[in-house]
């Protein structure tokens, strides 16, 4: 098994995880992303930590871009006493974005090439969904980050 195999392995382990605490039925991209902020030391989750993304941070940006969805609908969590998440007994399956965050991945370079900030680039190459929303009311410019993970990409093939 190669380094970057074992990476998404444990990426992957971790996003099951998260979903399974969301109470999600499916490991989305949001998912992905929460698992590479928590994965201390990786190249990818350097290059969210120079934006101010540590785990806790993409936390907080899901939760505001949730709350900021149900106020569209004229539902404020604070007005109300929502539940908590069920879980399901269920382990959370692939969903799309999250396999569509790894086509993007896979895509990007030869599988031998690949690495950490090639995940993260899969992710943020989504024009729609949660994490661009979720991006963006957190101020952060989802295409400045995405450049910053091709520079981190180009300066590790040097």
């Amino acid at each position: 098994m190669s380094a970057f195999d074992e990476y998404l392995h444990a990426v992957i382990v971790r996003a099951t995880h998260e979903a399974h605490e969301d109470g999600s039925t499916t490991i989305d991209a949001h998912h992905l992303l929460l698992s590479i902020a928590a994965d201390q030391g990786s190249a990818a989750q350097q290059v969210l930590a120079s934006a101010g993304l540590d785990r806790a941070a993409v936390r907080e940006a899901l939760d505001r871009e949730f709350e900021h969805s149900l106020s569209v609908i004229g539902v404020s969590p604070a007005a109300y006493d929502l539940p908590g998440p069920s879980h399901s007994s269920q382990q959370p399956k692939m969903g799309a974005s999250a396999r569509l965050a790894l086509e993007r991945s896979f895509a990007s370079a030869r599988k031998k090439d690949l690495r950490s900030a090639h995940l993260l680039l899969g992710i943020l190459q989504a024009q729609i969904g949660t994490v661009p929303r979720a991006l963006a009311l957190a101020g952060i410019d989802q295409a400045e980050l995405a450049d910053r993970v091709r520079q981190t990409l180009s300066s590790q093939d040097q």
